[in-house]
């Protein structure tokens, strides 16, 4: 248990830097906006929902169904809401029980020694890991591999146990390996690949088989057990399979030709090199793990698209020399002379002496034929230590050993081949997590093996030095890689080299919630730089020049988003909302309208893409209800109220529709909505102000000034909830009161035309019209061409005896609006006023 613990350990030692991190990259989706971590959300759901909370047979899902980690995540949730610190010491607590797992495989296949301890050393501190143990979303590959080993284990004692124990115990450790293997795949799909893995354990490490024995073992009848645990295990694998076929909807999952380029390739030729290139890049980053990325979609690898591009070459050899470790463990005949592991010759038998099922299977290591050493040195070089190894169970050979470590590395990694199906990824290192398993096998054995070879002890010793230290770098690598996963806009400074252009789009974001705007445009014109077609991309440099007032360049950028995805439900809302706002009606209508007609199949994010177009059936109502049209307007409201996701926040739709039905004087459907509004949201201010307008229509006086107080103790610096306070107070007849409450929303809201006009009325009302001058000046500043202002203001200095200024906004009134008699019959009046004084008019 020394070493199992020591490498757990080193384990947690080597992410403890990550327990301060922040969520970064896909954990906000898998997290932050998931609506199955939510208490009001049914938990019943997480059986039903993908992994990022999308109904696992809606066209759009991603298909990734991991109930188990979305379940270890709400209760996550629970305990500590949106604390990335929580979620962060569960995957490390995850990472280290795995490591303690996998160190007692290596134990039992390699050993108690020095070579078991360097597989799991290996393990803890290899830095492919970081992203499975330093982003949250890794946990579902770290539940995966949990449960993968458990089951594994569970099978091997299964086998260990054969002609040792009764039938029941047999069963139930095989139960329980095939228990855990359905929790792995519920963890993550890849986990049900633990049953072949078993398999391949059965056959060539107990069983001890090589590949033409196993051709031949159908024919023997005395392979009754092996065949029928082999059985056992295809079939379960098959039934987990159906069934998670049939709870996803019979269809596969559709990914964007940016997630997995080679699978959208026209070629065959392009496809198959790219393809056949892709395990040979994954096992570089487990040689070599120095380029390490948080993404690795779009170009971040070409496309291999001639036989001539050099990177077939390492395609070739990678090839090669996994064929040739598999022809030499699979095809190696072992030698039956020499001197075996303690000295002696042993026949085994699913673990047991004699031969009880017609064949029989000496145990030696093939490196240690050497008449010149001891017994004792001998059984040193296997496990690197003096220790004598007793068992009624030897163990495996090295090449048993080499065979099992290549069928875990490659089993779980066959998911992610494209071999049976396209996946939504180029290289995705947390899906590395299980098959780094076997690669720190295939490392352990080899040095082990090299070891026997050496004579020398300084040699040896050498070795163990050369074994440290590249525990030692993988360890610092870790730590340091661990650092970049600490935030968001650490994490994509350092993808920019392998990806720039998904890197600086990311990081954009990340400037841009940080109010960098300068920086955040620059980034995102570099990501448009390296692929000028990101939808994406395009609309969020549309966004942020949009909250800049570049209103023209950001319709710029939003129409060459929808025309690279005319499915962007958000582009049409932002482009309907600046329409709208320029007095561009029709065309803003027209926008709106096209939204809300955009199906969501196939959709990335449906519940995205649900909220933009209720968004936009919102704002679409709300301008028909401010042209009057209230009927049609509440026909839109109604719709929009159909489509609303139930993550869809819907207090403002529910309020508008109150403002509608009181304009139609349907005061009860009225009061309905606007108590809705305030159901779902209590400290709705919009919703107290309108209720509140409401129940002072309905003779409610005392009930309307308590919501018009509590809108303002949930805001006191919002000056608009003054000013609807102030209309209060002045249709009860307290002028001062409400000339107080109107200057307090001027001077908080002195920005806003409507609260600054409605002040300077109020004031006016109040016969305070010395304060009435100045916000009505105020107000025709905010819009210098809006007629009614400069009218009010030009009547205010009328009865305030500045004459002449007064004749001026007069005048320019009329210049913007030639036909208001009212502005019209109030400069006839000034300019007699004049004439009888003597002023000089600009009369015709």
């Amino acid at each position: 248990m020394f070493a199992e613990l020591l490498c757990s350990a080193v384990a947690l030692v080597l992410y403890v830097n990550t327990l301060g991190a922040d969520f970064c990259y896909d954990d906000s989706r898998a997290i932050k906006t998931n609506q199955d971590l939510l208490s009001e959300t049914p938990w019943t759901n997480i059986f039903y929902d993908d992994f990022w909370g999308t109904l696992l047979t809606h066209s759009g899902s991603h298909k990734s169904y991991r109930p188990l980690c979305t379940l270890s995540f709400r209760l996550n949730h629970v305990v500590g809401g949106l604390e990335p610190w929580g979620y962060h010491l569960v995957n490390v607590a995850f990472h280290g029980a795995v490591t303690g797992l996998f160190t007692l495989l290596a134990r039992l296949l390699l050993g108690g020694g020095l070579w078991s301890l360097l597989a799991g050393l290996l393990f803890a501190s290899h830095p492919i890991h970081t992203e499975a143990v330093a982003g949250v979303v890794g946990r579902a590959d770290e539940g995966a591999a949990l449960f993968f080993l458990l089951s594994l284990l569970c099978y091997i004692r299964h086998c260990k146990l054969r002609g040792h124990a009764g039938p029941w115990q047999l069963v139930a450790w095989l139960v329980g390996s095939l228990g855990c293997a359905a929790c792995s795949m519920l963890w993550k799909e890849l986990g049900v690949t633990v049953l072949a893995v078993s398999a391949l354990y059965d056959i060539c490490v107990f069983h001890k088989l090589k590949l033409r024995q196993v051709i031949t073992l159908f024919y023997k009848r005395n392979n009754v057990h092996l065949l029928l645990s082999v059985f056992l295990l295809a079939v379960w694998g098959a039934v987990l399979l159906a069934c998670r076929f049939y709870w996803m909807g019979n269809k596969p999952p559709n990914f964007s030709n940016s997630d997995n380029p080679a699978a959208d390739s026209n070629s065959l030729l392009t496809r198959t090199l790219t393809f056949f290139y892709l395990p040979a890049i994954n096992f570089w980053l487990f040689l070599c793990p120095d380029t390490l990325s948080f993404d690795w979609s779009m170009d971040a690898l070409p496309l291999i698209r001639s036989l001539a591009d050099w990177r077939n070459f390492y395609t070739a050899a990678f090839y090669l020399g996994l064929l040739l470790l598999a022809w030499f463990s699979l095809w190696t005949q072992q030698t039956a002379k020499g001197k075996e592991t303690n000295g002696k010759a042993h026949h085994y038998t699913n673990g047991r002496n004699g031969n009880s099922n017609g064949h029989s299977y000496q145990y030696h290591e093939h490196e240690q034929i050497n008449n010149s050493h001891t017994n004792t040195h001998i059984n040193s070089a296997q496990n690197g230590t003096k220790k004598h190894y007793e068992s009624r169970t030897p163990l495996p050979t090295s090449e048993n050993v080499v065979v099992f470590s290549l069928g875990l590395l490659a089993i779980p990694f066959l998911p992610a081949t494209n071999l049976f199906f396209y996946v939504g990824f180029v290289i995705a290192e947390r899906v590395l997590y299980i098959p780094s398993m076997g690669f720190c096998l295939l490392v352990a054995v080899g040095m082990r093996s090299l070891y026997v070879r050496l004579r020398r002890r300084s040699s040896r010793t050498m070795l163990v030095y050369c074994s440290a230290v590249i525990v030692l770098l993988f360890g610092v690598k870790t730590v340091l890689r661990n650092r970049d996963w600490a935030n968001e806009e650490m994490l994509y400074k350092s993808g920019i080299y392998v990806n720039p252009a998904k890197a600086w789009g990311n990081l954009g974001n990340v400037l841009k919630s940080q109010g960098k705007m300068e920086e955040a445009e620059q980034a995102y014109r570099n990501a448009l730089y390296y692929r000028s077609n990101m939808a994406d991309m395009l609309y969020n440099l549309g966004l942020l020049l949009q909250e800049s007032n570049k209103f023209s360049e950001a319709l710029h950028y939003y129409k060459l988003a929808i025309g690279s995805r005319p499915t962007l439900a958000s582009a049409y809302l932002n482009t309907g909302i600046i329409l709208m706002n320029q007095g561009r009606l029709d065309e803003s209508k027209r926008t709106f309208l096209t939204c809300a007609d955009i199906p969501d199949e196939n959709l990335k994010d449906p519940h995205a893409h649900k909220s933009s177009v209720t968004s936009c059936l919102y704002n679409l109502g709300k301008q028909l209800h401010e042209q009057g049209h209230q009927e049609e307007a509440l026909s839109v409201f109604k719709e929009a109220i159909q489509k609303m996701p139930r993550q869809f926040a819907p207090q403002s739709l529910y309020n508008m529709m109150g403002e509608a039905y009181m304009r139609l004087n349907k005061l009860t459907e009225a009061e309905h909505w606007y108590q809705e509004s305030l159901r779902a949201k209590p400290d709705h201010i919009p919703a107290h102000l309108t209720y509140g307008k409401l129940l002072a229509m309905t003779g409610q006086k005392t009930e309307a000034e308590r919501y018009f107080l509590r809108a303002i103790q949930l805001d006191p610096a919002k000056g608009n909830c003054y000013m609807h306070y102030g209309q209060f107070l002045l249709e009860e007849s307290r002028l001062l009161e409400a000339a107080e409450m109107a200057e307090k929303a001027a001077r908080l809201d002195g920005g806003e035309f409507d609260v600054v006009f409605s002040a300077a009325h109020m004031l006016r009302q109040a016969s305070l019209n010395e304060a009435a001058e100045k916000y009505y000046g105020q107000a025709a500043s905010l819009r210098p061409n809006y007629p009614a202002a400069l009218m009010n203001l030009g009547a205010i200095l009328h009865l305030n005896g500045k004459l002449q200024e007064a004749e001026a906004n007069y005048l320019r009134a009329l210049q913007l609006k030639p036909d208001d008699t009212i502005t019209q019959s109030n400069l006839r009046k000034l300019w007699n006023i004049m004439e009888k004084q003597g002023l000089r008019t600009m009369s015709p």
